[in-house]
């Protein structure tokens, strides 16, 4: 699923002001996130807020326990036992394979947002934008209508004015992702080419070609990508 090419001209679901409440779940590592949520979502009377939670585990035990209609998550949320980013997404997705998610995050990078898409998300939202876009993802998602805040749309209306030479979205390989998720734990080329048992060169190589699929400059962006893609979690596979 390319959320991407959907989020273009995203279709306005038809809301209507009868019947229950919407049963939204929100998680955030940061209270001034989850506070703010759930007053902007206070202003659409047909979502109730049931829950919140922290980190995983809070998460997981919520929405054990209160049942919901849509869950809407940051992906940055380490501490749990059930970890963040894309293998938490992943363990929701398996254990509540029915359940809407919308994505809340700093990141509006458009290889994180396909593979989300890819995932079964199909609501993203910025915290750089208005909160009131998350009320607006959740009608949009009980409708069946994927949704992206305007940072989101900007930032792939961004990438399709660019050279073709930086295809952003495609997703990294294994090794690629392998060398990044090394890197951002602190190790040094010299020590990912002994761990690996590559050439400092072609760990270079990976890292470089990362970058250029990501659409990052700087190493900065790479680490805000790598927490955001839950990438610090993942444990080591055989390279």
């Amino acid at each position: 699923m390319n959320l991407l090419s959907q989020y273009e001209t995203p279709a306005k679901p038809e809301i209507t002001a009868n019947g229950p409440r919407t049963r939204v779940i929100v998680a955030d590592d940061h209270p001034v996130i989850l506070l703010g949520a759930r007053h902007a979502l206070a202003r659409f009377p047909d979502i109730e807020v049931v829950g919140e939670a922290r980190q995983s585990t809070e998460l997981v035990r919520a929405l054990t326990n209160a049942p919901c209609d849509v869950l809407v998550t940051d992906l940055a949320m380490p501490g749990g036992l059930h970890g963040d980013g894309l293998p938490l997404i992943g363990y929701v997705r398996r254990h509540f394979p029915a359940l809407p998610i919308v994505v809340l995050t700093m990141l509006e990078n458009p290889a994180l947002i396909r593979r989300l898409g890819e995932m079964g998300v199909t609501a993203v939202v910025s915290k750089s934008d208005d909160l009131a876009h998350i009320g607006l993802a959740v009608r949009y998602v009980m409708c069946g209508v994927p949704y992206a805040g305007p940072s989101v749309r900007a930032a792939h209306e961004a990438l399709g004015k660019g050279a073709p030479a930086k295809p952003a979205d495609k997703l990294l390989s294994r090794r690629e992702i392998e060398v990044v998720r090394l890197y951002v734990s602190g190790m040094t080329m010299k020590e990912i080419a002994a761990r690996l048992n590559r050439s400092i060169k072609t760990i270079s190589t990976h890292k470089i070609a990362a970058l250029r699929k990501l659409g990052l400059e700087r190493d900065s962006e790479l680490f805000q990508y790598a927490q955001s893609a839950g990438l610090m979690n993942l444990s080591s596979p055989s390279y």
